[in-house]
């Protein structure tokens, strides 16, 4: 009977610490968002007043920041907006299967299959290193030059034609640095059981790689995002070719910031999304 109470009086007593670590965590974290809210609207204020205060505020204002222009805009900057969108959805797609195929080509072993590995490394060392802006002209303008027959001319497609090449080099690499991440003894147990080298990789080892390159996938999806804007150069009529027009019929400037503020609106959410998958990857590698 004394040992039962001894042992309620223990369990009284560590509930009664439980209750006061979780009041102080609780205030502390009310403190942390006080003081954060606080610094937050100071910084603010001190950035609105720096920026209003300028001797050339009200030209930039009216330059930048025309509320009428912007509805005005807003229309046809919102249907170029549809077109990036789609073109990001299509390329999103081709660019992570077309990434896939590289890192399994740079992957092989065996000097039979050296020139695979060669082209493929060929390719990623060309495209990664050639700016997105280049590739952009030259195949835009310059697969049209050749007028070949059954080559398209479309500014669209030659525009998404380049993001394809240009991030499927990078994609490629990331998933390399993923299937190589797989410790070999997931290989070598894979063998034990008879698997050859494609069933391997493809019921193995992709299955990590992928799930372990995902936070790294989700930032360049959240770059190729803004990088679909620059298929204006081609003519195609998107948010930002709509902007220019915009721009040029009223005037105005203001069209650009309509256009960049529904770019980063369309952003945040994949952003949010990245942050998110990086935090659970990184709690499940501290799990393990």
């Amino acid at each position: 009977m004394a040992g039962e109470l001894d042992h309620r009086a223990r369990a009284a007593v560590i509930s009664e610490l439980q209750r006061e670590r979780l009041a102080y965590r609780r205030s502390r974290a009310r403190r942390s968002t006080l003081v954060a809210l606080v610094s937050t609207l100071v910084f603010a204020a001190a950035a609105y007043f720096a920026v209003t205060g300028a001797p050339g505020w009200p030209r930039v204002r009216e330059s930048f920041l025309d509320w009428d222009v912007a509805v005005a805009s807003l229309p046809s900057v919102a249907a170029g907006l549809w077109l990036n969108l789609r073109v990001l959805l299509v390329c999103a797609v081709v660019i992570v299967a077309l990434g896939l195929l590289i890192a399994f080509l740079r992957s092989l072993r065996g000097p039979v299959w050296f020139p695979l590995r060669a082209l493929a490394t060929a390719y990623v060392d060309l495209f990664r290193g050639l700016p997105l802006l280049i590739c952009l002209y030259l195949i835009g303008f310059g697969l049209p030059g050749l007028r070949l027959t059954g080559v398209p001319n479309d500014p669209v497609l030659l525009g998404g034609i380049a993001l394809v090449l240009v991030y499927s080099a990078y994609v490629a690499e990331v998933f390399r640095a993923g299937i190589e991440s797989v410790h070999p003894s997931q290989l070598a147990a894979a063998r034990s059981l008879g698997l050859d080298h494609r069933r391997t990789m493809r019921l193995v080892v992709l299955p990590q790689a992928v799930r372990r390159v995902t936070p790294a996938l989700l930032n360049d999806f959240v770059a190729l995002q803004k990088d679909c804007g620059l298929i204006s150069v081609l003519g195609a009529v998107d948010a930002v070719r709509a902007a220019q027009i915009s721009a040029a019929t009223a005037y105005d400037f203001t069209p650009y910031v309509v256009a960049g503020l529904l770019f980063v609106l369309l952003a945040i959410p994949s952003a949010r999304l990245a942050d998110l998958v990086a935090r659970r990857a990184a709690r499940r590698q501290g799990a393990l």
